[in-house]
């Protein structure tokens, strides 16, 4: 008999697709109610980026229908879920995520700049950190200009707070050391002002409340992965790479690289991925270090040439042939970052070896 504890139990028991647990177990069920021998369901998702939900649909429909329902519909709401391990130096975010590469030139930038943006098209809160100090580029490939200025804050002891007001690049604040320095000129500074720059982004800007701080970083394997795994625990890092071996190479010293500062590894990404690089290396790679694979991103002109007019987003409209591909890696790595949360509740705490 259909009742709303049969329909409650039939529903919790339905493994998730995607973590491989009960929807019970995993706190997704968000509401039952039942009319008669109609049912309708409240599935509540970890990310709106929830790759193929109808996969839930289905199964719910056919529990319900095991319980005698006749006509069963299924509403979906969604919120992130993360640590917001930010907090200690006032970051409202739930999930900061690295992008990074063991050497420049494989389109780390663009693939940062493009899950910013497919987050943010799925209807994430997204903000954009530039921490490629020496090399920003994201500004001219998200079409935003400006320069950040500094908002006082008064305080209820009298001191008064300055906050960093990022740029708005259609909706997504961003931050970049791009905005601050002519585009012909060089930023030429030691470590310790890099550590004071990147400091000043994170802690000093105001970023608001957010899903989700994708950090594109600087290519190689540098300081900055100490300054970032310092201040703020990180929900993990995404390793870009292109096809052929000598990419390959590099992007395993980025892994080591992460491995040994204590931030966790999503997956890999392979870029350009075509006739002139090649076609499943990385997946190979990722297979052999034991890491996720997050997905393949074309080597298709259109997406260099909306980069090059400083129009990423456009990337997403329907009619661009790289959007499937594109969302594919937004939609995994939102995963793994919920994943890794659902399975692991409690993250390690990050160090320096």
């Amino acid at each position: 008999m259909l009742t709303e504890s049969t329909l409650q139990s039939a529903v919790s028991a339905i493994r998730d697709p995607e973590i491989g647990r009960s929807l019970g177990d995993l706190k997704m069920v968000r509401s039952v109610a039942v009319s008669g021998t109609t049912a309708n369901v409240g599935i509540e998702l970890p990310t709106p980026a929830y790759p193929q939900r109808e996969r839930i649909t289905a199964a719910v429909e056919q529990a319900a229908k095991s319980q005698g329902a006749t006509a069963v519909t299924v509403d979906y709401t969604w919120v992130v879920k993360g640590k917001g391990t930010g907090g200690a130096i006032g970051l409202n975010v739930k999930n900061v995520i690295a992008v990074g590469s063991g050497k420049g030139g494989v389109g780390k930038s663009t693939v940062a700049a493009a899950l910013a943006l497919g987050l943010k098209h799925f209807g994430a809160k997204v903000g954009l950190m530039d921490a490629d100090v020496y090399g920003p580029s994201i500004p001219h490939l998200v079409g935003a200009t400006g320069t950040p200025v500094i908002k006082q804050i008064p305080l209820d002891d009298g001191r008064v707070m300055e906050r960093i007001v990022p740029i708005d690049a259609d909706g997504m604040p961003t931050i970049s050391m791009g905005y601050m320095v002519k585009t012909d000129q060089a930023v030429i500074w030691r470590g310790p002002m890099l550590h004071k720059a990147l400091s000043q982004f994170l802690q000093q800007t105001d970023w608001g409340t957010l899903d989700y701080l994708i950090i594109d970083m600087p290519p190689g394997t540098g300081d900055v992965a100490l300054t970032l795994s310092q201040m703020v625990g990180l929900a993990g890092a995404v390793v870009v790479c292109t096809p052929q071996q000598v990419a390959l190479l590099d992007a395993v010293k980025a892994v080591s690289m992460f491995k040994t500062v204590k931030i966790p590894i999503l997956g890999m990404v392979e870029n350009m991925t075509g006739e002139i690089f090649g076609r499943g290396g990385a997946k190979a790679k990722a297979a052999e270090l034991g890491l996720p694979f997050l997905g393949e991103v074309p080597a298709n002109a259109l997406i260099r040439e909306q980069g090059d007019a400083g129009k990423m987003a456009a990337l997403f409209s329907k009619d661009n042939p790289s959007r499937a591909a594109l969302l594919n890696v937004c939609e995994r790595v939102a995963m793994e970052v919920a994943r890794s949360l659902l399975e692991t509740p409690s993250l390690p705490t990050l160090e320096i070896l």
